[in-house]
Formats: C-alpha cells, structure tokens, sequence
C-alpha cells in the first residue's frame, strides 16, 4: 500500500489540485511529493501546469526505489510469515461489502462458512464479496448471508471479533419479504449448527473406543476406558442444555434461565419423580426420559422468550432481575412437562418414523439419490436442513442411515474429481487450488472443491454428481449405518465401526473406494480446459508509440489489480499482466531510471516519451531481493524485448503472494492510452497505444 507524505510550496492548491497531484498532474510551483511507496520511496520535485494551462518547465526527478527507511528485522519475519495467509485484509473486506458493522445484528461461523444475519440485505454486495482474495463464494437468502471461506475461517472470523461486536447488538432486521423456507431454514441452523462440533467430537471419541476394545487394545472394564466413554456420552446426555444455550441465543433470552428450565427436565430429582407416576394439577405427567431429546427443549425455550418477554413488560423494575426469572421457572418448567415436553418428544419420533418409512420403501436408492443432488443442497446451504434429522436420529436411535453414508459417497466424490482435475489441467494455480481442494474433501470438508473447483466446470460437477451416485448405490446395497453426526472423511472413519457388525467399517471403506474412483474416472473422461481468448491488440495505433508486454501470461484490466494504488490509478494508467513465467522483458526501448534496490520493480524512461513502472507482485518489497535477479542495473540502455529480471514465480506463489505485475505508465495524464482487450499475451505483443 501507498502512504502519501506531501509537502507542498504553492500558490494556490485545492482539494481538486491535492488530487491531481497524487496522478502527476497538479498547478503550483516548486511541488515535491514524497511518496512511501511498499517501504521504499521516491521523490518527485515538479514544476508542473500553471491555473492558466501554459505549460512551464517540468523538471521531475524521481528516484525509485532508494530504500531509506530502516526495518525492524524482527518485524518483518513476522510480516512475512503471515504474508501467505492475510486474515485482517480479508475479514476487513468482508465486513466492509456486508455493510459494516452495524449492518450486522449477529455472527457465528460452521466448518468453512461465515454466517452473518444482515439488517440490510441492499447494503450487501455479493459481487465485490466473491472478488475478495479468501473467499470461495457467497449465498444469500432474505437476511442471511453466508461467506464461504474454507479452511481458514476460525481464522477470518477472529480477525472480524477484533473489529466490531456482532452478537447481540440489537440491530433490527428491517422488514423485508422474506420466504418462509428460507426463514424456517436459517433458525433451524442457527439452533443446531452450533452443536455439530461436540457431538462430532464426542462421537469419534466414541467411535475409537469401541475400535480399541474390539482390536483387544483397551478393556472396556478399565479405568481408562470408563472415563472417557463417560466425558464422550455427556455431549449426548446433556444435548437439551445445549440445545437450551443455541436456542437462546437465537431468540436472544436470558441463557442462564434457559438453561435451568431446560435442566429442571433431566435433574435426577425431577426423573425419579415423573417415574413415580407423577401428576399436577390433576393431569397425569407422562413419564419420558429427556436426556438426549431435542424438540422438547427447543419448545421448552420457545416458550420461554415469550414469558419472559412479557413478564419483562408488565413487571416493575426494581424488582425485575429476580422477578421475571422467578416467574419463568414457575410457569415454564410445569408447562414443558405437561404439555410441551411430550409433544416435543412426538415431534422427534415421528421425523424419524417418517425418514425410516422412506429408507425402508426407497432402499439403497434413497442414499445415492440424496448423494447425487447433495452438490446442489451444499451449494444453497439446504443441506443443512437435514442436520436436526442427523442429530435427532443420533441421539434417540444412536444410528444413522441415510444422510452420513450419503455425504461420505458425495465428500469422497469431490475429492476425486479434484485430483482428476490436477491432473488434466495446464493452469498451475487451478491444479494447486484441486489438490488442496482434494484433500480437504477427502478428510471431509468440501466447501473448498465446491466452490474452488467443482461449481466453476460444470463437467466437473457431473463427474462429481456420477461419483456420488455410483458410490451411494454401494453404500446403500451395504446397508451402511453411521454413528457420529459428522462431515464423513477419512480421518472420521471411525463414525462407521459397529460393534455388532464389523462389516459396517468394511462397506464404509468399500464405498469410500468405490466413490474416489468413480468421480476420479467421470472427471476425467469429462474435464475440459475452459477456453480463455487471447487478448486483441488495440487497433489505430502508432507502432512507434507503442508499449508490449513484458511477460507470457493473461493480460487483465488496471482495476482488476487487488490493491488500490495499482486499481485507482494513483500511480497511473496501464495494464497488468498475471506472469506463467519468471521472466521480466522490457515493453520499449527505453533507459532504465532505477532498479528498486528490493529488485522487485524497475522504472523507464522510454524513448517514445513514456515513464514505465513494472513491479513484479503486490507486497514482494517484503522480500528484500529474494526471488529476484535483475538482470540490468540503473542507466543502462535496453532496447524492446530485452530481458530485465528474472524471478521464481513458483516460489512467490508457494509463499503466498500474488504474482500479478502491473505495467503503469506513471506519466498517463500527457497521453491517450488505447489498450489491448483482456486475455492471454505473450510476451512482445501489443497491450498499449500512446496518443498525445
């Protein structure tokens, strides 16, 4: 980035001037522009146009690159460690096209997705989201925004916990038509997303002790053993409280009541008590083990962000922090175990007597229908509308049928095909994303295949879709069942053993198989390269005004440029040019002014008028010359084509920086630049046209 530091000795100066200035065009005398330019500046002293337009004498000295300041060592390997992965950049972007903080009313995060509730849908800007660098995709629906990061995004997220406070800011969500489905769908997320990771946890926890005792490597009658199968079955026995702390935090009540209430239903006292045949108020209570429900604290906390909120109303305030809590548990707890609890305990029962009745009919079809569409489910974040099924099924039955053994075909799938990709592709930047992207997806986590690779081809995503469904129809005939509400990978095998059927992990392992192979093949046979047009040149032009580009690559628009000195043109008009190879050539024959003394840009003087800056990446000062070789030195004469510098573009990429190079014409304002259409170059060809 570009600090400016300017001094100025003038006549008159406006705003407008102070502005023109910063694009080497200004009025005044005597300006000298110091700019801070990636730590290394240059001077620009400048006798420029007067308020009548006469030109007087320009005598502009610039002096680039001549590295003056000095760097903290220490400072900079810390900079340069976090250079590949810059998480403030891009959880500062993010908040700034979803509106700003205050267009945020709450933030939580899943696996790879931020997931924000907006106040104003209209202040988003879903396409400057995409553009920014780390994020793989963006869906919105109503007041729901959610920001694909992959990977990284713990990462991003507690970059945007420093910046502002998003939960609980009581910020109105304006109202706007909103579907119900969408509505239904992102509080029924909300309350059971949250709870994947413990139950994943809990479950894999359990999954490697029944290995263990069945590979004779633990007792199941050990200490050992026994502690951890009871930390592990807490995170299903307390499934109310948890639900009671999602839940509340949705609806924005008081978590601590929510939780007593909710904990009054599996209170030892309380179970002994229904189990006694209890009754009230003449009513009989139906005796009903709670622990491990869902539904009746979901109803149970429901209930409750009403009372209290009336409660709140009509109570008078200087009793209110003991009263409303006193009056919730009086009237909340008696109701739940009359009349909410056991219509919540129906409610789960008969969604999973309703999934049951559909496996039984469909049979294995079921699971490879539901592992062929499950690209499109993840895509719109629908698939999240089975999790409550997954997490009930779990918890009452302890088993799973259809929607694990289907995500484990659909997950392995997306790994395959990403490998197929790797391997079938020219472009070294998409075969680094589909390995990476591949290996996620194999160890379960797909947003990065989905979005980086999958939903860019549309031949990949058949192979995808034809691997998910050949793989689910193998895991379906094996009649899988799984026993951890989690995304199925190779690391979380385990979720698959059986105690009472070993075969169970044997058909797990055979599907996992079958489906990497099968997308491998599909995508193969599928994929084809897209087809990028190769850049025109521009037409009416002076050949001997004329600048070429100075590398091989794809040739891409000045705005395109991720950083806003190139993309505003602060410096300049011009062009930049995304390099497939590590060599730098001159655009002109021109006099070289100076080597930047981090080798990393070269400044011209060219002998058709132009001031030509290259610099090679955004951000490689912090390199210090590592990577670069320049291949000429200050006040050497270089004619058109000459090579300049060479530099390792595989290393620069490995270390996180973008490679693209922009080519700025720091003198634009004396000319009419005609430039080339976007596309791939080569190296000589025409990108600009000087017209004065």
């Amino acid at each position: 980035m570009i600090d400016f530091l300017i001094y100025f000795q003038y006549d008159k100066v406006n705003l407008k001037d102070m502005l023109l200035v910063m694009q080497a065009g200004s009025i005044g005398n005597n300006i000298i522009i110091m700019f801070i330019f990636d730590r290394s500046f240059f001077m620009c002293k400048m006798n420029m146009l007067s308020e009548t337009g006469k030109k007087r004498n320009v005598d502009r000295q610039i002096d680039f690159g001549q590295n003056h300041s000095s760097r903290n060592k220490k400072g900079l390997k810390k900079e340069r460690s976090a250079m590949a992965k810059n998480y403030t950049n891009t959880a500062k972007e993010v908040l700034k096209q979803v509106g700003g903080e205050g267009n945020i009313s709450h933030l939580e995060h899943c696996s790879t997705r931020l997931r924000f509730t907006i106040v104003d849908s209209g202040k988003v800007n879903k396409e400057a989201l995409k553009a920014i660098s780390g994020v793989m995709g963006v869906v919105s629906s109503g007041n729901q925004c959610q920001v694909v990061i992959g990977n990284d995004v713990i990462e991003v997220y507690d970059e945007l916990l420093k910046l502002g406070t998003f939960h609980g800011t009581g910020a109105t969500v304006q109202n706007e038509k909103k579907e119900l489905g969408a509505m239904v769908l992102d509080f029924v997320v909300g309350i059971f997303q949250p709870l994947v990771p413990a139950i994943a946890g809990a479950g894999i926890l359990k999954a490697f002790l029944s290995l263990l005792t069945l590979m004779k490597v633990m007792d199941s009658s050990g200490g050992w053993y026994q502690v951890l199968y009871y930390a592990a079955d807490a995170a299903l026995y307390f499934l109310p409280l948890m639900v009671a702390v999602t839940m509340s935090t949705k609806l924005n009540c008081n978590r601590l009541v929510a939780l007593a209430s909710v904990g009054a239903l599996i209170l030892p006292g309380m179970t002994s008590f229904i189990a006694g045949g209890a009754s009230l108020w003449g009513f009989e209570i139906r005796n009903i083990a709670y622990s491990s429900q869902v539904f009746p604290a979901i109803l149970c906390v429901g209930f409750l962000y009403y009372v209290e909120k009336y409660v709140t109303k009509i109570s008078p305030k200087p009793i209110r922090v003991f009263f409303v809590p006193m009056v919730c548990f009086a009237v909340v707890v008696p109701v739940t175990l009359l009349i909410l609890g056991p219509l919540g305990y129906t409610v789960g029962q008969g969604l999973t007597t309703v999934i049951l009745f559909l496996y039984n009919k469909l049979g294995w079809a079921a699971v490879a229908l539901l592992a062929a569409i499950l690209p499109f489910m993840i895509a719109t974040g629908m698939h999240k509308a089975l999790v409550p099924y997954a997490v009930s099924s779990i918890s009452e039955m302890g088993e799973e049928l259809l929607y694990m053994p289907a995500s484990l075909a659909h997950n392995i799938s997306e790994g395959g095909a990403c490998f197929a990709v790797a391997l079938r592709t020219k472009d070294t930047d998409l075969r680094s994303a589909a390995i990476s992207a591949g290996i996620s997806a194999i160890f379960g986590i797909t947003e990065p295949a989905l979005y980086g690779v999958t939903l860019q081809n549309k031949r990949v995503l058949s192979g995808v879709v034809a691997g998910s469904f050949i793989g689910g129809l193998v895991i379906g005939l094996g009649n899988l069942k799984a026993f951890v509400a989690m995304g199925p990978g190779l690391a979380g095998m385990a979720m698959f053993v059986d105690v009472a059927n070993s075969m169970n992990i044997v058909w797990a392992f055979v599907g996992f198989g079958v489906s990497l192979g099968a997308s491998f093949v599909a995508t193969l046979l599928l994929y084809q390269e897209k087809k990028v047009e190769n850049s025109k040149a521009p037409e009416g032009i002076d050949k001997n005004k004329t600048i070429v580009s100075p590398l091989d690559g794809k040739l891409i628009a000045l705005d395109q440029v991720k950083d806003e000195v190139f993309s505003a043109g602060i410096l300049g008009d011009g062009m930049a040019v995304i390099p497939e190879k590590g060599e730098l050539y001159a655009p002109a024959d021109a006099k070289i002014d100076t080597v930047f003394d981090s080798k990393h840009a070269i400044s011209m003087v060219c002998e058709n008028g132009a001031e030509v800056l290259l610099h090679v990446g955004l951000e490689t000062v912090k390199l210090e010359g590592k990577y670069f070789e320049p291949q000429v030195k200050s006040g050497d004469q270089v004619t058109k084509g000459q090579l300049l510098m060479k530099f390792n573009l595989a290393a620069l990429k490995k270390e996180g920086y973008d490679v693209v190079t922009p080519v700025i014409i720091t003198n634009s304002a004396d000319y009419q630049l005609n430039k080339a259409s976007e596309g791939m170059i080569k190296c000589g060809d025409i990108i600009m046209g000087l017209k004065r």
